[in-house]
């Protein structure tokens, strides 16, 4: 039979959940206090706990700590008030399963939350998520512990800020938040708050009437109401207006917004996630932010990591989006080299743009050099060895393919066959050209000796020199 601890110091919580629990066919113990929690004896009896974070006498998070070293395979949820929803954060931090919002609004939710807890694992679904979404993890815990969070957030009601420099994925993390969430069949709408002006972003966020100004011909839907049933992302949100963020702060206060041109106050639902690119806090101290606007939107703080800071996904997320794309780019080890060492101030996208334009440039030559890289990747890398357009030679060329084959052949990482077959099949025309022209300088250019010694006709010359 699945057993249950209840710890809550509102007495009626703890025996609405214990009738609820009881009907499922589930043994139920319920503590009261911290103390009443440290008076039970094996706590690995428990499969799951569900813990008030906040006791007359004891931090929930203690209890929490010890339940998760002594029972460590107890599935734990902690219930929380609005005003604890960061303590709840860090209790999932600290290995909850999951948090519950007080007062209970969803029995079915919690019932469901039940079922999840005691008959699947969960472990994995934030992995299985991500990939539907077409998300990239890599290899990188801090990403993988950044999503797994996200995935225990996304079916929850609260306002999330996004962190992250400039070409992170923020907005790829708003849009997980919303696929993994009870809101993914409403529409996600984005807006970045720099990139059109007060005026405008006033009347995209919240409608205007007909009349309402020169041009307003007709009544328009604000994004706020569009996205009520769904998410409203709103990036670069530190480029809002001071005028901007008191009507923002108001309808994160009460849900209430007004149409331009029409004094009837009106309701949204709608999720909202922001994000920026500078740190919001910084802001606030320079005075080009409000303190009461940052206090409501960082009620979760999602913070990205920078790709300099997973630089082993590199190769990952090479590899990844060549085979998506139809891409074969086969990188040097120097210039693997070079891409790993290089400090990417754009992030993920400065990368997709660096490899699109390696794939438009070089797409037929049989090994990717660091000289074909940016001039800039090759100032900030570490010392190499690099070739220049003038000094390639077909010698060095073979050098480096011999090089990338027998890496591949060592490497333990998997490799994909089909690409490596065409990166021969480059190297075998390349090197057909370089015997080609090889001999036609010893013969002074007489293609027809030229063929004799080759053992090939004058046609194939032409054809392996593109000339037909």
């Amino acid at each position: 039979m699945t057993n249950i601890l209840i710890v809550d110091d509102e007495q009626e919580i703890g025996r609405f959940l214990t009738r609820l629990f009881q009907a499922k066919k589930i043994n139920v113990t319920y503590a009261e206090s911290g103390q009443a929690f440290d008076a039970l004896t094996q706590l690995d009896r428990f499969d799951a706990a569900f813990l008030d974070v906040r006791l007359p006498d004891r931090n929930g998070l203690e209890l929490l700590k010890k339940l998760k070293k002594e029972a460590p395979f107890c599935k734990t949820v902690v219930m929380t008030g609005y005003s604890t929803v960061k303590m709840a954060i860090e209790a999932i931090q600290l290995g909850a399963e999951d948090f519950l919002e007080k007062p209970f609004e969803d029995i079915m939710a919690i019932e469901a939350l039940v079922d999840q807890l005691t008959t699947n694992d969960q472990l994995d679904a934030y992995r299985e998520e991500a990939q539907r979404s077409g998300v990239f993890l890599g290899t990188s815990s801090a990403v993988h512990e950044l999503y797994r969070l996200a995935f225990k957030l996304a079916d929850k009601n609260i306002t999330i800020l996004i962190e992250g420099e400039t070409g992170t994925g923020k907005e790829v993390l708003a849009r997980f938040l919303h696929q993994a969430g009870n809101r993914s069949k409403g529409p996600f709408i984005g807006l970045n708050c720099g990139a059109i002006s007060e005026s405008l972003l006033e009347s995209e966020l919240f409608g205007h009437a007909k009349g309402s100004f020169t041009g307003a011909a007709e009544n328009r839907a604000g994004f706020f109401e569009v996205a009520t049933d769904g998410t409203l992302f709103l990036d670069e949100i530190a480029e809002a207006s001071h005028a901007t963020q008191v009507k923002l702060l108001r309808v994160l206060e009460t849900g209430e917004y007004f149409k331009i041109g029409d004094p009837a106050p009106r309701q949204t639902g709608a999720r909202i996630i922001a994000a920026s690119h500078a740190s919001l806090e910084k802001a606030v101290s320079e005075g080009t932010f409000r303190s009461d606007l940052l206090y409501r939107l960082d009620v979760v703080k999602l913070v990205i990591p920078p790709l300099r800071e997973r630089q082993q996904d590199i190769t990952h997320f090479i590899d990844l989006y060549s085979r998506k794309n139809g891409m074969s780019l086969p990188f040097s080890p120097d210039a693997m080299n070079v891409l790993k060492t290089y400090h990417w101030p754009g992030n993920i996208r400065e990368l997709v743009n660096t490899l699109q334009r390696l794939f438009v440039l070089y797409a037929d030559e049989p090994v990717i050099t660091p000289h074909m890289l940016p001039e800039k990747m090759n100032r900030t890398a570490a010392p190499l060895k690099k070739a220049s357009p003038q000094t390639r030679t077909f010698e060095s060329d073979w050098r480096l393919f011999s090089s990338y084959i027998l890496d591949s052949y060592t490497n333990d990482e998997a490799i994909h066959l089909d690409e490596l077959v065409q990166t021969m099949k480059r190297m075998e025309k390349r090197t057909a050209e370089a015997f080609i022209h090889k001999t036609l300088k010893e013969t002074a250019g007489n293609r027809e000796q030229a063929a004799q010694k080759l053992g090939i006709s004058k046609r194939k010359i032409r054809y392996y020199l593109n000339e037909t």
